[in-house]
């Protein structure tokens, strides 16, 4: 009986020691992500340079040159576990496609009304009117919101052939861009979004562009950027910072964000629609959003205010988030205060929107 169990202990501990085997084997195949301009793949057994170079690049012809720049001096013999450098020039490029995941109001793709799953691709158009707002998600999991008065083409839309990585660039027209770049923290090929008088880089970053007559403004809420303009490269802007580009093109230091206003609803009424919160030193105005979701990715309604409190709507019952942030002199906007509200049914038009009077507030519903 104790040979038995003996064996049976044994056969255990094997399987265990075959099934972390595997699981070295599958966590050293998968690609570490980008890094500069290069692509980051993890070597795994059986790996060789012609192999890799085959299957990134398309060719086996490329493997000296990977040979050169990782300091490979057997390309048939490579450390597990080896970060191996493949520059993205190498990579073959295939088509990708975006999908609308949330749509309010009078929203186009193309200049036909656009719908949840929508799928866009490379060369389209997206827009929305006065409370309006889009939301996309990229192949890599980036996600991009619109909010009102903005238009938006997607210049490229392609992914780097076996990454998983995106070269995706994307005009700015007009209005706001909120995106969410490799929430993963694989990184991405390229990623860029372009005003009239800006380029930004970005390397897996939570940042906003927004695009007006006056020039354009950059927040970056996590990660760093790269910022440039048609005269000049700019600074790098890091985590919680903002920079401003003039309609002429002339690059502004780059400053702190404003810190994010303390929110609170007031007790003695709580169904006024207000929130409470303290002036953010600095700041002379405030924007207000409600959305569906926590992180704000979609919104559904918004409006700018001098101070505080905010009055907010929203366009029905069930549980909805508010969400403010101070603007400074600049336009420079900061992070989200965020808290949690109950909402109120209101009247809803034969297009899905809300109805409204002529001062814009929604038409609430009211039990009798």
């Amino acid at each position: 009986m104790t040979i038995f169990h003996s064996r049976a202990r044994i056969a255990r501990l094997a399987l265990m020691f075959l099934f972390c085997l595997a699981g070295m084997h599958q966590a050293w195949s998968q690609p570490s992500g980008a890094r500069g301009d290069d692509f980051i793949y993890r070597v795994m057994p059986g790996d060789t340079l012609i192999h890799l170079s085959n299957r990134f690049t398309g060719t086996a012809d490329n493997w000296p040159v990977l040979q050169t720049l990782n300091n490979v001096s057997d390309p048939y013999a490579l450390p597990i576990g080896l970060e191996l450098r493949i520059p993205f020039s190498l990579i073959p490029e295939v088509p990708a496609q975006a999908e609308l995941t949330h749509v309010v109001g009078q929203a186009y793709l193309n200049q036909q009304t656009a719908r949840p799953s929508d799928i866009v691709t490379e060369g389209d158009q997206l827009s929305t009117g006065q409370h309006s707002f889009i939301t996309f998600l990229l192949p890599d999991g980036s996600v991009g919101a619109l909010p009102p008065d903005t238009t938006l083409h997607i210049e490229r839309l392609r992914t780097f052939m076996g990454t998983g990585l995106i070269d995706t660039i994307l005009s700015l027209d007009r209005g706001d861009l909120d995106t969410t770049v490799a929430p993963d923290d694989q990184g991405v090929g390229r990623y860029e979004v372009r005003t009239p008088v800006s380029i930004t880089g970005v390397r897996g970053t939570r940042l906003r562009v927004r695009t007006d007559n006056q020039g354009t403004r950059t927040e970056v809420l996590s990660g760093s950027a790269q910022l440039g303009s048609a005269r000049a490269d700019g600074p790098r802007v890091a985590s919680n910072q903002g920079i401003a580009v003039t309609a002429d093109g002339q690059i502004l230091p780059v400053r702190p964000l404003l810190p994010a206003p303390v929110l609170s609803t007031d007790p003695a009424q709580p169904d006024a629609r207000l929130i409470a919160f303290d002036p953010v030193p600095g700041a002379i105005a405030y924007q207000v959003r409600v959305a569906a979701d926590t992180a704000g990715t979609q919104p559904v309604w918004s409006d700018t205010i001098n101070a505080p409190p905010a009055r907010y709507q929203t366009p029905g019952a069930g549980t909805w988030h508010v969400l403010v942030r101070a603007i400074d002199d600049l336009g420079l906007m900061s992070d989200d205060a965020r808290i949690e509200v109950q909402g109120r049914r209101v009247l809803i038009s034969g297009s899905g929107d809300a109805v409204r009077t002529g001062f814009e507030d929604a038409v609430l519903l009211t039990d009798f």
